[in-house]
């Protein structure tokens, strides 16, 4: 297959939380003003991604996996996930606190809706004064029943929560209650899933002035104990790789362009994904290049090779499955 930095077309996703910076900071095309989700490369059903450059232009996610399989993937990938493409990144802009929420597992995920579980990450690129996420209870052994007492007059008191800065990293694993809150802005790496159990929705209504459905069976049911606190440690260097995360699902890392950077990805068995989360930069490959700003992000298959990056600071967010 022809090897260059694929783009997608993005999905923008309406929410009862979302704001308009993905359209007024991320320049994502869009005249709505409640815009939650930008879906940068999608192969949920109903939600397929499509490509937006190149050779490959107007084909879809699910086409380039069935035409070039493991060249696209990696042999591993497709010997493990088929047609199905594992991953979903999302750029995320909450105007209002998105719902307490937590996700399934693999296994329950499987059993009730035939689907990949959700473990996900979290990369803050922007936030306003004081904005807060929440990941986790605060009682670590607490029994998974307190779920349903939840209310606005003892969130907090359930719930652990952080005040974020501009380039924190937080990982969720699946079963770990979790929200977003008003003012943030993200970079979102998940499995390919769109399974959620709202914990607690803030008692907001809609224009109908009906709240959305609360799962708290489901809920009681995946949430998990965790010792390991979410937020991830790590240094951003010029010109060098720091690990973020790695698990079974995924791992990401982040570098910072300064001038002219290589990344060589022969020896690696998988796609690559780039997420620019801050500057712009040139990105070429096979004498091909794109220019990727803020906000965007790129596919290289999985037979790229040397990856040539052109920058004075942009700073990206490079994942794969290893």
């Amino acid at each position: 297959m022809n090897i260059y930095p694929i783009k997608f077309e993005p999905i923008l996703q309406e929410k009862i939380w979302g704001g308009s910076k993905l359209r007024d900071v991320l320049h994502k095309n869009t005249d709505k003003d409640n815009v939650g989700e930008s879906w940068e490369i999608s192969g949920v059903e109903g939600n397929i991604s499509v490509v937006k450059n190149g050779d490959y232009k107007g084909l879809s996610l699910v086409e380039m996996l069935k035409t070039y399989n493991k060249d696209f993937v990696g042999s591993k990938n497709y010997e493990r996930f088929g047609d199905e493409f594992p991953l979903l990144i999302k750029f995320l802009d909450a105007k209002e606190n998105l719902s307490i929420q937590v996700h399934p597992d693999d296994i329950i995920a499987k059993k009730d809706h035939g689907s990949f579980g959700k473990t996900e990450m979290w990369y803050i690129m922007d936030h306003e004064e004081e904005a807060e996420i929440i990941v986790g209870m605060k009682d670590k052994t607490a029994n998974t029943e307190i779920l349903r007492t939840v209310g606005k007059e003892n969130v907090y008191d359930v719930f652990e929560s952080n005040q974020v800065s501009k380039g924190d990293a937080y990982f969720i694993p699946a079963g770990k209650v979790h929200a977003m809150g008003a003012g943030v802005v993200a970079a979102e790496i998940q499995q390919t899933s769109d399974i959620t159990y709202r914990v607690y929705d803030w008692d907001r209504t809609d224009s109908s002035g009906c709240k959305r459905e609360l799962h708290l069976d489901q809920s009681v049911k995946s949430t998990k104990e965790f010792e390991e606190e979410s937020k991830k440690d790590f240094e951003v260097k010029a010109n060098d790789v720091a690990n973020v995360v790695e698990c079974n699902y995924f791992t990401t890392n982040i570098f910072e362009v300064r001038h002219q950077f290589d990344r060589e990805y022969s020896n690696l068995d998988s796609f690559v994904i780039l997420m620019c989360v801050e500057g712009n930069s040139k990105v070429t490959i096979n004498g091909t290049t794109e220019t990727v700003q803020t906000g965007e992000t790129i596919l290289l298959p999985a037979t790229a090779n040397t990856t040539h990056f052109t920058s004075n600071g942009a700073k990206f967010m490079e994942v794969y499955i290893a």
